[in-house]
């Protein structure tokens, strides 16, 4: 079971120790032990920042880092699931990278989500049941889309689109400045029909 306390939001300091599963951070003398996913993207004695999730257990306080907002609030949801740990979804962000977790999950795709270590076939299926639908909101919100594409993608939902294909082009969308609600449809139907060959 894990317990969070919202005690430490982010940590700012300099990096004194890299090991595979976590690092040390030095913030004013003070040691900080983060389990981190990505020790490639930090260097010894260099800046980091890192938003933290602070988990409080009986016996036992471990701090969890992540170099973006967004791979913080999927880890959250993912410990929501039922059976899911804090352990195995650091692992799943370890093993797969933000996008394709959002799009496994999306699109129901169980095989996908079981690659990742320590997922079986029941908890893979409880991420699906108990996520689906709730990331793309969050992805939108990333990506900062504007009313009009917001229309065009509903549309495009209504034709019978699932929200995992749409979510693949938001981006390529976005950098279509001032189009029409229809524009905007026809450049994703280009879009897809292109993603789909």
């Amino acid at each position: 079971m894990c317990y969070n306390v919202v005690m430490i939001a982010f940590i700012k300091g300099t990096i004194y120790s890299i090991n595979p599963d976590f690092i040390t951070i030095d913030v004013y003398g003070i040691g900080y032990k983060v389990y981190f996913n990505h020790p490639e993207k930090v260097h010894l004695n260099e800046p980091v920042f890192l938003y933290t999730y602070h988990l409080i257990r009986e016996d036992d306080h471990n701090l969890y880092g992540f170099l973006e907002s967004k791979e913080l609030d999927l880890f959250e949801k993912l410990i929501s699931v039922k059976g899911l740990g804090c352990k195995t979804a650091n692992g799943m962000l370890t093993y797969s990278s933000y996008d394709r977790l959002v799009m496994a999950i999306e699109q129901a795709d169980v095989a996908a989500l079981k690659q990742n270590p320590g997922i079986g076939a029941k908890t893979a299926s409880q991420i699906i049941l108990d996520l689906k639908g709730k990331l793309v909101s969050v992805a939108n919100k990333e990506v900062g889309i504007n009313d009009k594409i917001k229309d065009a993608l509903e549309g495009l939902k209504a034709l019978g689109y699932k929200n995992a294909e749409l979510q693949g082009i938001l981006k390529e969308l976005n950098t279509q400045q001032n189009l029409e609600t229809e524009d905007y449809m026809r450049q994703a139907l280009q879009l897809l029909a292109r993603k789909g060959k």
